[in-house]
């Protein structure tokens, strides 16, 4: 009998993409040598090709019927050099010898000074990378048929849950992204990134107030992911928000104590803390936490991470948009301040090694240090003595959007979810609750930690610098003592 012989991931991985990026076109591995050799024809400190091929999908439902579905491909080539501080990038979406060896002779053009002699060629090594997810194709996973009824699935569920409910709306994507990176060092590598999520929100109508309550999940496999069990979770996450919004209050403002629920209000670490440890903030001289490594950044008990190593998670990868294995790095331990995220460039300039945080939009972006999945590690508190603990303040269990300035560390946040708390019991829901202040700020006055640690259900998606990439957070229930939340009352 024929036995199947499976080969290592990283040359899986190396195969495919070859296949869809390289041999259509004509490629080989010797015309990317050619086109880095004629941008290290002059000198430069780093060079890169970044190939990619992105397939696409997303169906939609509202009203009760699947309203829209989309479907889309898109390739192409970035080539980049760097020279100091300075970058030249060109991109295109035609995959060729000639429109590759055009745009490495364009970005050579950063460093004018010709060398003498001729470049030489870099020995080849595959970089070394990580399994952490199925290098399968979701959009095949389940047929357009079940993709449907999945989402009228989701509609049904939550209008049976409450007669309020009068509208549903829910949103199925999957994404199959394959990558290919050769470095001038003669680096090669390549990963192969599925993606999924479902989206669900209801509107919820009571004596002419309308509230909105959403939900959702995904991360790095297929589609049957969403099971029946699953799928009525979100669903009753999404109600129970909306219905908990018609009965708020209006928030009450002013500097109280406020604790975080665990899960997605990692997102306030996130924004307010992770941002300011990425690396070209920290060179630049322009982050509230720059020029602070080893010193005191936050209370005792707070420990942060960002790490791309955990499997199957919307914010891992096997290896960055630059070719280096994702790694778990610990940011904050114990309150002092260990580190910055880093790319290649940052990294250079600081005299540091890269941490596998070089992250791009498309090919048709440059990579910058970005996060992967933040979050801190859990203490030893119960949650139920932490939110017990408050006398008069606000307990935040699930959160909106919100904003950060690098500079000063200060942030803005809303709250989707919240409870006026007294004397340790939750007295009713609030609405409007605005948490605002300063990342650094925030983290010292940390005065409780649970032992509830736990990850966002997989639906972040972080903007910087016009670039959009997804990402996972978590965190603990926190307890932070004097917040300012502007509300409404």
């Amino acid at each position: 009998m024929a036995r199947m012989i499976s080969r290592e991931p990283t040359i899986e991985r190396l195969a495919t993409a070859k296949s869809l990026l390289l041999t259509p076109f004509g490629l080989d591995e010797s015309h990317l040598t050619r086109a880095l050799n004629e941008i290290k024809a002059h000198k430069v400190d780093e060079a890169d090709l970044y190939f990619q091929y992105t397939r696409s999908e997303g169906w939609s439902l509202e009203e009760g019927i699947v309203k829209t579905g989309s479907f889309s491909i898109d390739q192409g080539v970035g080539v980049r050099a760097v020279s100091g501080e300075k970058t030249a990038f060109a991109y295109s979406d035609d995959i060729s010898e000639a429109s590759l060896l055009d745009a490495a002779r364009t970005v050579r053009t950063i460093s004018a000074a010709a060398q003498t002699k001729r470049a030489k060629t870099a020995t080849q090594k595959i970089a070394g990378g990580r399994k952490l997810y199925a290098g399968i194709d979701p959009i095949a996973t389940l047929d357009s048929t079940a993709k449907v009824e999945l989402l009228g699935k989701v509609e049904k569920l939550a209008r049976a849950k409450d007669p309020r409910i009068i509208q549903v709306m829910a949103g199925l994507a999957a994404e199959y992204d394959v990558v290919l990176v050769a470095r001038a060092d003669g680096t090669l590598a390549a990963d192969v990134r599925p993606l999924v999520r479902l989206s669900v929100t209801v509107i919820a109508e009571q004596k002419g107030r309308r509230e909105v309550g959403s939900s959702g999940g995904g991360g790095r496999f297929g589609l049957a992911y969403f099971t029946d069990a699953q799928i009525e979770d979100y669903v009753d996450q999404a109600v129970h928000a909306a219905l908990t919004n018609l009965d708020a209050r209006p928030a009450p403002a002013g500097e109280m104590t406020v604790v975080l629920g665990a899960g997605w209000p990692g997102i306030l670490l996130h924004e307010a803390i992770g941002h300011g440890l990425e690396g070209d903030f920290n060179r630049k001289g322009s982050s509230a936490f720059s020029g602070r490594v080893g010193q005191r950044v936050a209370a005792k008990g707070v420990t942060v991470l960002d790490d791309g190593t955990i499997a199957d998670r919307r914010g891992s990868l096997n290896v960055d948009d630059e070719g280096n294995p994702s790694q778990r790095n610990v940011l904050i331990e114990d309150g002092i301040l260990k580190g910055y995220i880093q790319d290649s460039m940052n990294a250079r300039l600081m005299g540091v090694k890269p941490t596998g945080n070089g992250r791009r939009e498309s090919y048709a972006h440059l990579p910058m240090p970005r996060m992967t999945n933040t979050y801190m590690l859990g203490g030893d508190k119960a949650p139920e003595e932490i939110i017990a603990s408050i006398k008069k303040g606000l307990y935040a269990p699930n959160f909106g959007g919100g904003q950060v300035d690098i500079t000063s560390g200060k942030f803005v946040f809303s709250a989707s979810e919240a409870y006026w708390v007294e004397n340790g019991k939750i007295q009713y829901p609030v609405k409007g609750a605005t948490l605002v202040g300063s990342g650094p700020e925030c983290l010292k006055r940390v005065s409780m930690i649970g032992n509830d640690m736990k990850l966002d259900p997989g639906v972040g998606t972080c903007g910087k610098e016009g670039q959009s990439v997804p990402v996972g957070v978590g965190q603990p229930t926190l307890r932070i003592d004097g917040l300012t939340v502007g509300g409404t009352a």
